[in-house]
């Protein structure tokens, strides 16, 4: 197991729950993990409050399907949304102190009034729910603002309980597989630099997103720099999904950039602009502040750009308003926030506004795997979490709904894998990890017999981090997308020359820095040829050149390859997979886009032939250097 967040260890469970010897590693110690950051809360249908009545694992579905803006694969959200109750409620089992109902009068703050509900009787005690963004019932369940913390210490006390051995400081830098089967990975100590070879019958990515390619403008930890995806494409065969498909938080914490959950919006908070306007109430009447995170972080830098924005020394910003909710609801069902406020800002939220801008926040894209979490193209290669193209968020992630899927997809996926290793056939091949660790010496060999000179790797970095901000962020035109692919191409080229300063094996920043920045840009330059590619706007994606979704040439997923000795990436593009919701207008945001050309039963027809004579969703790859999608379309429209 490659990463011992949420995710790696709830599916290292599963399988050591089966009898099977299970190894994690982890760059830092679990309970470090990023999963720890996770605030507001789990999205599972349970229907225990009174603004939950009615919620069903059939609502959660249409909620997320319409979040995704139709780029989901509709059997895994089903998957997922019928899965989730029961792994929430396992998780009390394991010991996660959820935030409970109170029955009788409860006083909450709804689209900017104090409303008074009469919580039922005969739900008290039950797990309690607040309201996310983009779901038409409270559903997310929740631990004050401390969910994520709660749920991760529980998980790994139970990966403690069953003896499961855990490698800290320790990172994998290439697989070992025969182009058929992985049979493990090369691993570097972090503490002393040493490499070795773990060779296993199952080899399971779960190291979390890359946000870190954005340089500082992302909420994500510094060790989300995308490894695991790295990992897969370094291969030339697994293909990564919809790396285009990047996620930009509403309120990261500005300038610095920290999470402040979308638990505060559910509980009352609301964004104002520089005239302490609430411009999402007319801009959005039905959800305002909580219409889908795509939408909203799009309204908040229109009025940024529009110059209704706070001026600040770091650059214009808008507020979040919570005073409303008092000194207790912020000491306590928001704690974190207010803490986060506090040591970060020196403000207290109970009188004082709290500066927040759209950061990037989360990857949909990730490890292009199947429903059974089996990662394409190589056998006993897995992936599992936000490494994950799962895929069950599509173009969209609805708040609430990844930190579920860490716990659902790793009981569905450990499951499968426990089920895999029982019926492998010969272990392992001790003769091709022999070779890939050799491999790996001179790799390491080479970096250090670089002279130093000219820029610094740091550098690279940060122009990285801009370039992706400034051109693949909230808002993207083709002409910044181009020029993005043309500098990520340079400093690609430069990265494979620049010298160490620094070369010591053992605990090395430089060094292991080194070893990691030229896979990020090729992760930036996979995500800017996907998003150049992709002429539409759907989800996360928004393109101005190409304001619309266009359902009747884009329903699709694009998968990118990189192949040995290529300069850039393959892409090619598989449907969506068969669609139980036809796509229409989400409910929010914007209502205007191309419809499909084709009824829905014939549009699943087509996918249930290629699935068959495919054996996989994949059936095409693109033509010429238009970068086109794929031939399968030629069924429903003409040649973009």
């Amino acid at each position: 197991m490659i990463g011992a967040g949420l995710a790696g260890e709830r599916c290292a469970i599963e399988a050591a729950a089966a009898g099977h010897s299970v190894l994690i590693l982890s760059l830092v110690p679990p309970r470090r993990s990023h999963s720890c950051a996770a605030q507001g809360g789990m999205q599972a249908a349970l229907g225990n409050c009174a603004k939950a009545e009615g919620d069903s694992p059939d609502v959660h579905f249409l909620d997320t399907v319409r979040g995704s803006d139709w780029g989901a694969d509709q059997e895994v959200a089903r998957i997922f949304a019928d899965t989730a109750p029961l792994a929430v409620r396992e998780l009390a089992h394991f010991g996660v102190p959820w935030t409970r109902l109170r029955p009788g009068i409860n006083r909450y703050h709804i689209k900017g009034e104090q409303v008074d509900v009469d919580e039922p009787t005969d739900k008290a005690g039950l797990i309690m729910h607040r309201d996310f963004g983009g779901t038409a019932k409270w559903r997310a369940c929740y631990a004050a603002a401390g969910t994520g913390h709660a749920t991760l210490y529980a998980v790994d006390s139970q990966v403690v309980r069953l003896g499961i051995d855990v490698l800290d400081r320790m990172e994998a830098i290439a697989l070992v597989h025969d182009g058929e089967r992985c049979h493990g990975a090369v691993v570097r100590c972090l503490r002393t630099g040493r490499l070795e070879t773990i060779l296993a019958r199952a080899t399971v990515i779960a190291t979390g997103g890359y946000g870190r390619i954005y340089g500082g403008y992302t909420s994500n930890a510094v060790i989300n720099e995308g490894m695991g995806a790295v990992l897969a494409l370094d291969t030339g065969i697994v293909p990564l999904g919809n790396m285009e498909a990047v996620q930009f938080h509403p309120t990261g914490l500005w300038p610095a950039g920290i999470l402040v959950t979308e638990g505060c919006r559910g509980d009352g908070g609301y964004l104002l602009n520089a005239a302490g306007e609430r411009f999402l109430v007319a801009l959005e009447p039905e959800k305002q502040e909580l219409a889908s995170r795509d939408v909203v972080s799009r309204h908040m830098m229109n009025e940024i750009l529009a110059g209704r924005g706070v001026d600040s020394p770091n650059g214009p910003h808008l507020w979040l308003d919570l005073r409303h909710l008092g000194e207790e609801h912020l000491t306590t069902r928001l704690r974190e926030i207010y803490e986060i406020c506090h040591d970060f800002l020196g403000i207290k939220p109970w009188e004082d506004l709290v500066p927040v801008r759209p950061t990037q926040h989360y990857s949909m894209g990730g490890v292009r795997v199947n429903k059974d979490g089996q990662a394409y193209g190589l056998a006993g290669l897995f992936a599992v979490g936000e490494a994950a193209c799962w895929d069950m968020h599509g173009f969209n992630r609805l708040g609430g709904n990844s930190l579920a899927e860490t716990i659902v997809a790793g009981r569905i996926v450990g499951a499968r894998i426990a089920d895999f290793v029982t019926r492998a056939g010969p272990g392992p091949d001790a003769a091709l990890g022999s070779a890939e660790l050799k491999a790996q010496e001179q790799r390491l060999r080479d970096l250090a017999q670089r002279p130093a000179g000219g820029r610094s790797l740091y550098q690279l970095r940060d122009e990285m981090g801009e370039i992706m901000m400034n051109r693949l962020g909230v808002f993207r035109t083709g002409e910044e997308i181009e020029a993005a692919v043309r500098d990520l191409k340079r400093l690609l080229q430069e990265a494979g020359s620049i010298g160490l300063r620094a070369t010591a094996p053992g605990p090395n920043p430089e060094l292991t820095y080194a070893l990691r920045l030229p896979g990020m840009l090729r992760l930036a330059l996979v995500t800017a040829e996907g998003a150049l590619a992709r002429r539409e706007s759907r989800g996360a994606h928004h393109r101005i050149d190409y304001p619309q979704r266009n359902d009747a040439e884009w329903l699709n997923r694009t998968l990118a390859r990189w192949l040995p000795g290529a300069e850039g990436p393959r892409l090619s593009y598989e449907p969506v997979g068969l669609l139980d919701l036809p796509p229409g207008h989400r409910g929010y945001g914007a209502s205007g886009y191309v419809d499909l050309d084709v009824s829905l039963e014939a549009y699943n027809q087509r996918v249930a032939a290629a699935q068959s004579a495919e054996g996989c969703l994949e059936t095409a790859e693109p033509v010429g250097s238009s970068l086109r999608p794929g031939a399968w379309r030629g069924a429903f429209s003409a040649p973009n």
